[in-house]
């Protein structure tokens, strides 16, 4: 069926295809506070350009650099580095106007015959990776050969302008779906640390009268860390859990699964097999030392990791993530070559410690917000495993999408 598409060169359908700027062209010290924003690789994720923490340079900067400046409907590649990336701005990103940088080249599309989301949604398929990185040299840093010359011959299916959209709006709609998630999540977590901060920084948890603790007069205690509630006592971080440490598993040998693999900055993948019981915790040793993160469901933590272990049981897992969050391990990262976190450093840290009841009630208002997040995740990660089952048979034509005359073809 994908036979019934024509296929053309990048180069028959595309305006211009431009590489980043020389190196020395962008330098920390050209850097301002506000400007035009710098694309690189950690903008390119997903499907759709990503606004977020960028560096800027000046408008007189971004215009000696014409060639590399980049607009609304631009395709990014990355040709050395993390190779493989593609993604297109939109027509609702932040800036109008951006700079790629050295290690990224763009594609102009002439939007007559091709839609640069169907470009970018082509290229993240299997048959369009092959095709990007089929002149590519994996020694060394990454990289693709000749990345403008190449990508112009590099032949893509070319289907009607209408065709474009449909399959367009059948990816679109589910990681819209995935990213209206994402925010939902996002939210859900804020408003959960809101209720830690209010409870355990600011006290003002409810009181037996339902009212807040300070504020209605609740009785305090001196300890080493100021004032603190009637009740509660100022321990050590391993007082109350213990880090143990993640075990080696390498890129080739995890099978896939739906067991989540943790390394120091997140989730990296998946596996067949757990090793610590959800809820836990996940603390960055080696990388990324100190950083948090959460799973919900079983997972396997490799050694670049600690997992928590409470010593007092699950019951104060949520009151952990947010407490040991507060305290603020990145600071107190160590080792000179990589960045590491060092366990015995971390037990010293003290932490208020509430109540039992307190902690109880604690667990029992978050793990409702916890749960919707993880729902929104296992809804994500269903949705991920649609869109990625989809995609290859979309932009090939082996699928193909109804179309009529009469269709509205507003994206």
């Amino acid at each position: 069926m994908g036979g019934e598409w024509e296929y053309k060169p990048i180069d028959e359908v595309a305006e211009k295809v431009a590489m980043g700027p020389f190196g020395s062209s962008i330098k920390v010290s050209t850097f301002v506070t506000e400007g035009v924003p710098i694309l690189s690789g950690q903008h390119l994720n997903e499907t759709q350009v990503q606004d977020g923490e960028n560096n800027f340079i000046t408008h007189a900067h971004a215009d000696k650099l014409r060639n590399a400046n980049v607009f609304r409907g631009d395709v990014i590649f990355t040709h050395a580095g993390n190779i493989g990336q593609v993604a297109y701005i939109p027509k609702n990103s932040r800036y109008e106007r951006y700079v790629i940088s050295q290690r990224q080249f763009y594609m102009r599309c002439n939007t007559s015959k091709i839609l640069p989301e169907f470009v970018a949604y082509y290229f993240k398929s299997p048959q369009g990776q092959h095709k990007l990185l089929a002149n590519s040299t994996p020694s060394g840093v990454p990289s693709i050969a000749r990345p403008v010359t190449y990508l112009r011959s590099i032949e893509i299916p070319v289907p009607t302008i209408l065709e474009q959209k449909r399959v367009v709006q059948m990816l679109v709609s589910v990681d819209n779906k995935i990213e209206a998630n994402r925010k939902i999540n996002k939210t859900l977590e804020e408003i959960a640390r809101a209720i830690f901060k209010h409870w355990f920084i600011d006290f003002e948890f409810p009181n037996e009268n339902g009212e807040p603790y300070k504020s209605s007069g609740g009785e305090t205690i001196n300890s080493p860390l100021g004032p603190i509630p009637k009740g509660w006592r100022i321990g050590r971080i391993e007082d109350v859990c213990e880090f143990s440490y993640g075990k080696a598993l390498k890129a080739d040998k995890r099978i896939q699964g739906r067991i989540p693999v943790y390394g120091s900055n997140g989730q990296i993948g998946w596996h067949n097999e757990s090793l610590v019981s959800g809820p836990g915790i996940i603390v960055g040793r080696k990388g990324n030392p100190g950083l948090i993160h959460w799973s919900k469901e079983d997972f396997f933590p490799i050694d670049t990791t600690f997992y928590v272990v409470p010593r007092v049981g699950k019951s104060i897992m949520h009151f952990l993530y947010f407490a040991l969050k507060h305290v603020d391990l990145p600071r107190l990262s160590a080792d000179s070559a990589v960045p590491g976190l060092n366990r015995n450093i971390a037990y010293m840290q003290q932490l208020v410690i509430p109540t039992e009841q307190l902690l109880r009630d604690f667990e029992n208002r978050i793990s409702i917000i916890f749960d919707l997040l993880q729902t929104n995740c296992w809804q994500n990660q269903s949705l991920s495993e649609l869109r990625d089952s989809l995609l290859p048979k979309l932009v090939s034509g082996e699928i193909r999408v109804p179309v009529s005359e009469k269709e509205d073809d507003q994206l």
